[in-house]
């Protein structure tokens, strides 16, 4: 009796464990995907503060500026998924390095101080993003080993856990940059 009560105390202990374990991994998860909002609003703010800057200067990439700002708009309406989200600012980061290349054009804007401290406030910010991203994308790996090995994948299943995406980086963007095309813009 004594054997049987201590197994299933230990059954019991273990099983709590791996319980905890895997809602510490799932809440994990989530703050680092939060850490990586906390950034990206950073990024929003920053955004009509770059565009107004640029304004003055770039009457002809007045395209390129007024697509930043419906994106931006896009993005702080709340109404995206997690996987909308990271698909837009993909696209809005892209953008933003459209901006900082047409930069190149303007001496002028290059030289103001107000925009070169918008320029190094984004590049922080870009630079915590990506700090962000990398915590994020270690969370889900440990999160995504937790629900597919044994035996934390069976407590998994029955909490209705499944394998999160990690955040990766477009084909495109992983391609080298052509230097001397920047050149010729």
């Amino acid at each position: 009796m004594i054997i049987t009560l201590v197994i299933l105390g230990v059954a019991a202990f273990i099983a709590f464990a791996l319980y905890n374990s895997l809602v510490g991994k799932k809440n994990r998860v989530e703050n680092a995907f939060a850490s990586i909002d906390v950034y990206l609003k950073k990024r929003y703010d920053l955004i009509p503060n770059l565009v107004a800057s640029v304004k003055q200067y770039m009457q002809h990439e007045s395209e390129t500026l007024t697509k930043v700002t419906e994106m931006r708009a896009r993005a702080t309406s709340g109404s995206l998924s997690s996987d909308e989200k990271v698909a837009l600012n993909n696209q809005l980061g892209k953008s933003i390095g459209g901006i900082m290349v047409a930069v190149e054009a303007y001496p002028e804007l290059k030289a103001d101080t107000g925009f070169q401290q918008l320029q190094r406030a984004l590049n922080e910010i870009e630079e915590q993003l990506a700090a962000s991203r990398r915590a994020f994308n270690a969370a889900v790996t440990d999160f995504n080993n937790a629900v597919e090995m044994f035996p934390t994948n069976i407590l998994a299943g029955m909490m209705g856990y499944t394998r999160r995406e990690l955040l990766v980086t477009a084909e495109r963007e992983r391609q080298n940059v052509d230097v001397s095309d920047l050149f010729k813009r």
